[in-house]
């Protein structure tokens, strides 16, 4: 039985495929940087298999929201988690301008996903 007021899980659906895209893509980027700090080729084509993934998630995306929006948001997304990521990981320092960023950039895709 539906109720009349009960969201719907395609209304999520679009938000769920940006957000796992971004996630893999920043795996990707994890990948790729491991290559070019001299791990191997291994890494280069595992971050381009992952890429690809990623690449996915935001084309099945463009069905449910327009082309400029969805890829902004994923953008804003991969960008936010590598800045917390190399912070984590790679114990890369940031500074505050890069944290406003952050801030600007979920910002961003709150009003993305209001419109």
């Amino acid at each position: 039985m539906k109720y009349k007021n009960q969201p719907n899980f395609m209304n999520f659906w679009p938000i769920f495929l940006l957000i796992g895209g971004g996630v893999i893509l920043t795996v990707g980027d994890v990948f790729m940087k491991k290559w070019v700090a001299g791990s191997g080729r291994l890494y280069y084509f595992i971050g381009l298999a992952v890429y690809l993934v990623a690449l996915n998630f935001l084309a099945q995306s463009y069905r449910y929201r327009n082309i400029a929006g969805a890829s902004t948001a994923m953008t804003i997304i991969n960008i936010s988690l590598l800045l917390v990521f190399s912070w984590v990981y790679f114990k890369e320092p940031l500074d505050p301008l890069q944290i406003a960023g952050i801030i600007f950039g979920i910002i961003a895709i709150v009003l993305l996903e209001m419109a």
